[in-house]
């Protein structure tokens, strides 16, 4: 039976009597690809935004694809695993296993093996696994380093061109590797804005198919306790254990973490994948409103970053769109003379929750709620 224990930061708990280390999931580099598709959606709900963002694409020499356009988070691979390896080693005093996932790369991994203390960093990658009319996300962490690129490009293959069968191939061959985890990322967050029964209707497909495959289901730290909430009881329904899961985007290190008595991350996987064993520990960034969560990793991909190289300092350097050959993705800084007047307003509005008056009245009527309904099987110390 899967045991899964839950401890709040803020509780002050002695984490180093059990624990040797404390095991980072599930963020992003600059290596990663964001899409732009939810724009068009998220305009919809403001008509003034709305109206500005059809102006501008009527404007535009070039037609506007907001499928193929993305942007990247702006910390590099060694500023990333930086500040996940601080929060553990300073904050918390234990050992530091940091696993990157980017989308469908393990090109930031890979950049940080070849660098001087950073060797064992784990190839891991967020897969883009098309189901149906859904796209889920898989963390699959920690490939064979000799078999990890002909992997990632039959992972690839799949998310190109989807089929049940050749989807339930790979996760096979995956589960084979006994150092591989396989982790369901927001299983309940639905990329593809399907209805809620229909929405139901393919995950049960996916799962009825697929879990046993799954080693862990991902409770996600930039998600809404509902959400989490429904997530811990898709768990207990499926036997498998919860799992931590930052998902940062930004700046901030991750708002959720696993504790471990294990030194490497091999044996954290076998902890999870043999002994069905694990131990989330929710770090204060948790215990925010989700609204300020957002904000915050909005504040920092809109950023300037005067100290980054070239190329990487403000954010329409890190948005990218096809040029006009429609061949070649291209920062959107090279395509305009300036931002378009309406979008620096919008960033200037946001930009004032970085004072910290505003900041204060903001969360003063932000809602903030972090309780779990935990269920019967996970660990009564976890309960509210």
């Amino acid at each position: 039976m899967a045991e899964t224990k839950l401890l709040r930061f803020w509780e002050k708990h002695d984490l180093g009597r059990d624990n040797l280390a404390a095991v980072s999931l599930h963020s992003h580099t600059n290596c990663s690809k964001e899409s732009l598709y939810f724009l068009p959606k998220l305009a919809e709900r403001w008509p003034i935004l709305k109206r500005a963002l059809d102006t501008q694409c009527k404007k535009s020499a070039i037609p506007v694809d907001f499928v193929r356009a993305f942007w990247r988070p702006p910390l590099t691979p060694k500023l990333a695993l930086e500040i996940e390896k601080h929060q553990i080693e300073e904050v918390l005093g234990l050992a530091s296993l940091v696993s990157l996932t980017d989308h469908d790369s393990i090109e930031a991994p890979a950049m940080l093996r070849a660098t001087p203390g950073a060797e064992r960093v784990p190839l891991s990658l967020e897969w883009s696994v098309p189901f149906g009319a859904a796209k889920f996300h898989l963390g699959v962490h920690n490939l064979p380093p000799g078999r990890a690129q002909e992997i990632v490009a039959d992972l690839a293959a799949y998310t190109r061109s989807p089929s049940d069968q050749y989807l339930s191939e790979l996760m096979a061959m995956l589960d084979q590797f006994p150092e591989v985890l396989i982790i369901f990322n927001h299983p309940l967050w639905n990329l593809c804005s399907l209805g809620g029964q229909q929405s139901g209707e393919v995950l049960n497909r996916f799962l009825h198919k697929n879990a046993k495959f799954l080693h862990a289901f991902e409770l996600n730290a930039m998600r809404s306790s509902k959400e989490n909430n429904g997530v811990i009881e898709l768990a207990e329904r499926w036997e498998r254990p919860l799992i931590s899961g930052g998902d940062r985007h930004g700046c901030d290190p991750n708002g959720a973490l696993n504790l471990t008595r294990t030194a490497c991350f091999s044996e954290f996987v076998h902890e999870i994948r043999r002994e069905l064993r694990s131990h989330v520990l929710l770090m204060p960034r948790y215990a925010e409103p989700m609204t300020i969560r957002t904000i915050r990793t909005l504040l920092d991909v809109i950023r300037n970053y005067p100290e980054f190289p070239a190329g990487s300092r403000r954010w329409d350097e890190r948005v990218f769109h096809l040029d006009r050959s429609g061949l070649t993705d291209r920062p959107i800084s090279t395509l305009w003379k300036e931002p378009p007047a309406f979008v620096e307003q919008i960033f200037s509005v946001i930009r004032l929750l970085e004072n910290s008056t505003m900041e204060r009245m903001f969360r003063s009527v932000t809602r903030r709620d972090t309780r779990l309904d935990l269920p019967s099987k996970i660990s009564p110390e976890i309960s509210s």
